[in-house]
């Protein structure tokens, strides 16, 4: 996974940032009591106003550009009190010593996470019943195109990427999960657990036909979303905020939900590292900030993603979770794979 900023929210995070002391280019200071690992982005206030309004002031950001990047980093020694990787990733940073049991006493919203989401296996608690992560956002990676470019009967199959009429036109992820998800949907395969070498061989394949047509490998939907406004890619494998911050900006762009071999799901949250530095009350203060309603329903409107506390989703506004397709929570939680991060379309008996 990953994910930027743009529209309203880059203004609203701009403000953000010049109000604090940069620390490098991929860091900035604020609050030095709580530092949080992170994807860019996610420093946006409006996602812990609690924690603003409590202690003056938001966390101290460092920004990572994809969960490997991260993995290594913290492997080499790098210290922060809260980092927020996506669930495939949840057992292997475990299993190398990464983490530390998060206390759920200290989470006021913990009851009230969704039940699908609790019983993914091996995502929230171990078999001990230990808690290692915190479900925050969750949501599709999914075809996203131009509809003045792009006919959507063209598109009823993700094979599209890979039709030489979009040669020059199409933008995927640039990492390994999202870019295989695809590959692995494409090719009929929902778990790349069970793919065999050959299967791997045949999604790679798949993936070589792309690239003939790729004008973009994005980093992240900053990224994507500027060379889709401006007409540079019009057929593009993309997180669900791309085509929200994109018709927020009026600009002609849609999603395909329903292609024939379905689309991608994901889950992300955050994790309390090991031998974190800062003020353990105030890391609980901020996972708690994060998990208010309001910051659900912002989440859900602004940037297209579901909320994980079930008090937020309820609050949401309907017609947005009809749009992404989140107005079925339970159907969409029991689809969502937690490594591969695939929700296939149901295939006809």
């Amino acid at each position: 996974m990953r994910k930027g900023i743009s529209g309203s929210r880059l203004q609203r995070t701009a403000i953000a940032l010049a109000a604090a002391t940069t620390l490098t280019g991929t860091a900035f200071a604020a609050d030095s009591d709580v530092s949080v690992f992170d994807w860019a982005g996610y420093e946006d206030p409006g996602f812990h106003p609690a924690y603003v309004e409590k202690h003056g002031d938001s966390p101290s950001f460092s920004f990572f550009g994809d969960e490997d990047e991260a993995f290594e980093k913290l492997r080499a020694g790098f210290k922060a009190d809260l980092a927020h990787p996506c669930s495939q990733n949840i057992v292997k940073w475990r299993d190398a010593g990464l983490l530390q049991p998060l206390d759920t006493s200290r989470i006021e919203a913990w009851n009230d996470i969704l039940p699908g989401l609790k019983n993914m296996k091996d995502l929230m608690t171990d078999a001990e019943g230990k808690a290692w992560f915190l479900p925050f956002e969750w949501g599709n990676t999914l075809v996203v195109y131009r509809t003045d470019k792009v006919q959507e009967a063209d598109i009823q199959s993700l094979k599209a990427f890979m039709d030489p009429k979009f040669e020059g036109r199409v933008s995927i992820p640039d990492n390994v999960d999202d870019a295989y998800a695809l590959a692995a949907l494409a090719t009929g395969f929902t778990d790349w657990t069970k793919m065999t070498d050959a299967d791997w061989d045949k999604a790679s394949a798949f993936l070589r036909e792309v690239h003939k047509n790729v004008r973009l490998y994005w980093l992240d939907n900053t990224e994507l979303s500027q060379a889709m406004a401006g007409g540079e890619v019009d057929l593009a494998w993309a997180w669900a905020e791309t085509p929200t911050t994109l018709m927020a900006d009026g600009v002609p762009v849609a999603m395909k939900r329903d292609t024939a071999e379905g689309l991608s799901t994901w889950v992300c949250g955050y994790v309390h590292l090991k031998d974190a530095p800062g003020n353990v009350d105030k890391t609980y203060d901020f996972l708690n900030a994060l998990m208010k309603p309001d910051v659900g329903t912002y989440l859900v409107s602004d940037w297209g993603y579901g909320h994980s506390n079930s008090k937020a989703m309820e609050a949401a506004d309907p017609e947005k979770l009809s749009e992404f397709g989140y107005d079925d929570i339970d159907k969409f939680i029991d689809k969502t794979c937690s490594r591969i991060r695939c929700r296939p379309k149901p295939r006809p008996s």
